[in-house]
Formats: C-alpha cells, sequence, structure tokens
C-alpha cells in the first residue's frame, strides 16, 4: 500500500504524523507522497481541504482519510488514540470507498479561448476586491434568471452545506445527492431590486453562469484558496465530473455527524 501523510504542522499532529510513519514503515508501506493509493490528512477539516487540493490531479487513483487532532470534523473521522487500529486496517481491509459530489468552477474571460478551471470540496464564493456591491446576472441552463445586488454569492457541494452554506440559511444536502447549492450573502432586497432571496438546489444536469456587470476584478475562493480575476466574462458552476474518494473501514453516518456537530453529542432521548 503507497501512502501519504498530510499534517496541520501543529505539535500534535506532527508527533502523530511520525509515529504513523513508524507503525506504517513496520508493516511493509511504502510512503510515495508522489502517487499515493490512499492519502491520510492529520489535523482537521481544514487540513483534509489542504490534501484535496494538493492531490486533486489524481481523485480516481487515491483515497482521502482524516484524523482530528482538534475538533470534530466531518471529513476528518478517526481519533489520534486509534491509529494503530487505522493502520492495522489499512494493511489487513479492503476499504469501501464512498465518493462525494464536488463543485466546477470555470472562470472565462473576455480574452476568447481563455479559461481557468478550479474543483471545489466545501464551496467557492464570489465577492467584489473592495468590499462593494457586487452586481452579476445569474442564467441557469442558458435562461436568465435574476440580476443579483449584495455582497456576494456561495456556491457550495452537499458536504460543504454544512460549513459557511449553513451560515447563510442554507439547506443541509446528503452527499448522496449530485447537487450544488447557490446560497445568498447579504442581498439586496427592495422596491427597486428584487432577487429570489431563497438559496437554489440544482440538480448534475444544470449549469449555472453568473456574468459580472461593470467590475473589474471579482474576488474568488475555492474552499480555502483565494483567487482575483480581471477581465472576467461569465463563471460557470456546475456538479463537477470528478468526486473525492473516502476510504471508510467503519459505518461514519452523515446525519450522526450533522448531529454531534450542531446539537450535542451527549444528546440522549
Amino acid at each position: 500500500m503507497r501512502y501519504a501523510i498530510l499534517s496541520k504542522g501543529d505539535a500534535k499532529s506532527e508527533a502523530l504524523k511520525h509515529k504513523m510513519q513508524t507503525h506504517m514503515k513496520d508493516f511493509k508501506m511504502i510512503e510515495d507522497v508522489e502517487n499515493p493509493e490512499i492519502v491520510i490528512s492529520v489535523g482537521g477539516d481544514g487540513t483534509l481541504l489542504q490534501a484535496f487540493h494538493q492531490y486533486s490531479h489524481m481523485l480516481a487513483q487515491c483515497a482521502f482519510v482524516g484524523i482530528h487532532t482538534g475538533h470534530l470534523g466531518f471529513y476528518a473521522d478517526w481519533l489520534p488514540h486509534e491509529v494503530e487500529k487505522l493502520i492495522i486496517e489499512i494493511n489487513n481491509s479492503e476499504f469501501q470507498v464512498i465518493e462525494y459530489p464536488l463543485l466546477e468552477m470555470i472562470v472565462r474571460y473576455n480574452d476568447k479561448g481563455y479559461e481557468t478551471r478550479y474543483l471545489a470540496l466545501n464551496e467557492a464564493t464570489m465577492k467584489t476586491e473592495n468590499g462593494t456591491t457586487l452586481v452579476v446576472d445569474l442564467d441557469i441552463r442558458g435562461q436568465h434568471f435574476e440580476r443579483f445586488r449584495g455582497d456576494g454569492l456561495c456556491i457550495s457541494t452537499p458536504s460543504g452545506s454544512t460549513a459557511y452554506n449553513k451560515a447563510l440559511g442554507g439547506a443541509l444536502i446528503h452527499p448522496s445527492l449530485e447537487a450544488i447549492q447557490i446560497a445568498e450573502i447579504a442581498s439586496i432586497n427592495n422596491r427597486v431590486f428584487r432577487t429570489v432571496g431563497s438559496p437554489l438546489v440544482l440538480p448534475k444536469h444544470h449549469t449555472c453562469h453568473v456574468k459580472p456587470v461593470n467590475h473589474d476584478v471579482i474576488l474568488t475562493t475555492v474552499d480555502h484558496v483565494s483567487v482575483k480575476h480581471k477581465n472576467v466574462n461569465t463563471i460557470q458552476y456546475r456538479v463537477a465530473n470528478e468526486k473525492i474518494r473516502f476510504a471508510r473501514f467503519r459505518p461514519f453516518p452523515f446525519w450522526k455527524r450533522v448531529h454531534d456537530s450542531f446539537i450535542s453529542s451527549g444528546e440522549t432521548l
């Protein structure tokens, strides 16, 4: 088994990483950061997001597993005291692969033929560079839907629906559903300007195009990565053809994670 380990970088995570490397060497596992079959993140959900972006070019060849050294995460489901058990499972078991949908974002510029493509595990956002009101036209399936005015837009995946999207009042969507969700960030609604005012959930076969109106620079985020774009014509959002693959050695129910994170891990009925 070829593996790679990415650490958050703090003392606890680094110590755990070195401990795992020692044990995995004893099991004759091969550390291969260029071509791993399994990618292990040690830290939290942010560390797994970094691992995803580092290996997003080979999603069909590797699976991810997370160990959290801080708070309970939505992607990191193993505890530090369980690492020896995890290593044994990796060595002895054919793990189950669970696939989650991703968001594809394509930025097309006014220079014809020039575009950049991104994949997001949680969400992508768009705002203006200087914090002024964002004005954009939204097209869905080639038809104009609305002209949005406000602070920005957040487009999330089902697994990312529990993050920024939730804070914006978006719905929580199970990752078995191949969809994306568009949530408004502080939209302007009055007698003159009007948006739908509710999050939109688009299925896999629907595409959204967002066209800036009189903006020289658009600031986008893709998960934890911020990028400024100049001379933007449109930004396209849809469910990506690629998926992230998680290695599962035991059940990790989505709704239990939601309950434990937002309600109470100790609540009993």
